[in-house]
């Protein structure tokens, strides 16, 4: 997509404040089991937006219940301060983007990015400007005349994304819109959204499954499971500081260890646990664990160092079960006594990688800082 400005019609929002908010939503279907349960969320104007979680977390039925397909159990739902819980979906101002892009096969392309428009009683002229300039904005100009039929996949996925941002919404919700793509055309789309929407700066809320497609595109991250938030960050601070084992689990590789809290430092604020082999690590005490408690201590592969008598403390005896070549690293899958074989990413100009091989006893070295104790 082009990163010519946008014209006045997609300018952008000033940024910071809330656009959308949920308080104390909840959805149920039968009375009895909660899809979501109590969700207070609040969305800021133009930033991009990504519920994140497992097939069934809620994430969906807060987009739906956002787009007005569904209505709120209990709670409210406002935009811009307006209370949505019954506004039909035609009333929102807000675009939606489908995962099976919803183009009207019998239309050609301009016509399909004009329906918006035409509903609105928008004249000829104005919505012919608007539907060329659409057009341009997604590198779709030259195709008005065709029909979807005649698109690939990528280019049909512009074209819903123009008839989207065409009547110039408030809100753009996208509900898993790159998951019919191939690998590489999914991962190249990826990088034309976020910088249309940084060109733009209206406000996406972003559906998916996948944590890698969500690290890379969003402002912020909301992960969701069983209907509940578990949190919501920055995607740096998502994958670094996570706030309990399934974010640190679902948010990217992750390594558990278990053991029993052995001893606490002066604050609280770290902890040192045994193993079942014996060994000791030292980690931050997330939440608030205290002796004698069983908890579970996690590290992502790539802080995970093999530097035998280098170091004195938070060492774990390992041998390693294989070694795998992913082009740019090498996972390396270790056994260690009492727990789940774990993982260690080494890049290609790792000194240590010469020297490995299967069988070998090496020691796993985690610096304290790295790692996360949990309940």
């Amino acid at each position: 997509m082009s990163d010519a400005p946008a014209s006045a019609q997609f300018s952008a929002h000033p940024a910071g404040d809330t656009l959308v908010q949920f308080c104390g939503v909840k959805k149920t279907y039968d009375g009895e089991n909660l899809i979501v349960k109590n969700l207070d969320l609040e969305i800021r104007r133009g930033e991009f937006l990504t519920l994140l979680g497992p097939s069934g977390s809620g994430k969906t039925t807060c987009l739906m219940m956002l787009a007005g397909f569904e209505f709120p159990t209990s709670g409210e739902i406002r935009l811009d301060g307006q209370l949505l819980n019954r506004v039909p979906p035609h009333k929102r101002n807000i675009g939606m983007v489908f995962q099976n892009y919803a183009l009207f096969p019998h239309m050609t392309i301009a016509q399909n990015v004009a329906y918006p428009l035409s509903v609105r009683k928008m004249d000829s002229a104005t919505r012919a400007a608007k539907v060329k300039q659409a057009l341009e904005m997604v590198q779709m100009g030259k195709f008005g005349d065709r029909y979807p039929t005649q698109l690939s996949g990528g280019q049909q996925q512009r074209v819903a994304l123009a008839r989207t941002l065409v009547f110039d919404p408030q809100l753009v919700l996208m509900d898993e819109p790159l998951g019919a793509l191939d690998k590489q055309l999914r991962e190249h789309m990826q990088l034309e959204l976020k910088a249309l929407h940084k060109r733009l700066g209206v406000t996406f809320v972003y559906v998916t499954h996948d944590q890698s497609e969500a690290l890379t595109m969003s402002d912020r991250v909301a992960v969701f499971d069983q209907g509940v938030i578990q949190q919501l960050a920055p995607v740096e601070d998502l994958y670094e500081f996570p706030d309990n084992q399934f974010v640190a689990s679902f948010i990217g590789d992750n390594n558990r260890f278990k053991g029993g809290v052995e001893s606490l430092s002066a604050d609280g604020r770290q902890c040192q646990i045994r193993l079942p082999d014996g060994a000791t690590l030292s980690g931050l005490n997330v939440h608030q664990a205290q002796v004698g408690q069983q908890v579970t201590a996690c590290v992502r592969p790539e802080r995970i160092s093999l530097a035998p008598g280098q170091h004195h403390g938070n060492q774990i005896r390992a041998s390693i079960v294989g070694l795998i070549y992913f082009g740019d690293h090498v996972r390396v899958r270790c056994a260690v006594k009492g727990q789940d074989d774990c993982f260690i990413k080494l890049s290609l100009s790792d000194p240590s990688l010469a020297d490995l091989a299967e069988g070998r006893g090496v020691s796993l070295h985690i610096a304290p800082e790295r790692l996360r104790i949990f309940l």
